[in-house]
């Protein structure tokens, strides 16, 4: 790895850990979000917080910091296969355990498809794709978001990427999947809120 290669990896996680939904909250609806429904800082409980359009700031901001790290990666043109799987992660894992927030993060979705779309944009297409129609078919945004992600790595596989490229997927998939514990547990219950429902308390968003 040169020195280089390094720095880049080193800005993907400081650039995927900015907490754009706490800045925007605070910034325009004075909120908190971690004080908010979830307590997460991603675009849905961002918009819960401060309203649709620092949700919809909070999600353009997630997928841009992914996407820049990795087309940062890209024009690098490094020789090592490694480097752009792991750039990408690299800004996935910085918004999942954000230095900045002491490691509390958000979720990933937003950034997992940031990072996908200068990378693999085939795959970001593809975990849309699923995460739209979960979304229409059983209107829990949680599991849409759950079935995206795992998606990714039998999409890969089914694709011919390389085993790094699987493996990158698969990690996606897996860290995803544990931030979404509390959605899975309410899932189970049957008291996870559908699109369009609220709550039955704050604490449960």
């Amino acid at each position: 790895m040169t020195s280089i290669e390094l720095a880049l990896v080193v800005l993907a996680y400081l650039l995927g850990a900015i907490p754009f939904g706490l800045i925007f909250s605070r910034w325009l609806a004075k909120r908190d979000p971690r004080k908010v429904g979830s307590g997460n800082i991603g675009a849905t409980n961002a918009m819960r917080a401060g309203g649709k359009r620092v949700g919809l700031l909070t999600l353009l901001a997630d997928i841009g910091k992914g996407s820049v790290a990795v087309a940062l990666a890209l024009s690098l043109h490094s020789t090592h296969a490694w480097f752009v799987p792991v750039v990408a992660l690299a800004a996935f894992i910085g918004h999942i355990f954000p230095v900045y927030l002491r490691f509390r993060g958000g979720k990933g979705v937003a950034t997992m498809f940031g990072v996908l779309l200068p990378w693999q944009p085939w795959l970001a297409v593809i975990a849309f794709v699923f995460w739209l129609l979960v979304l229409k078919l059983a209107r829990y945004v949680s599991l849409a978001s759950i079935i995206a992600g795992w998606s990714l790595p039998l999409a890969a596989w089914g694709l011919g990427l390389s085993r790094l490229e699987v493996l990158a997927c698969l990690v996606f998939a897996v860290l995803m999947t544990q931030r979404h514990h509390a959605n899975i547990r309410r899932l189970r219950a049957g008291t996870e809120p559908r699109v369009g429902e609220r709550a039955a308390a704050e604490g449960k968003a």
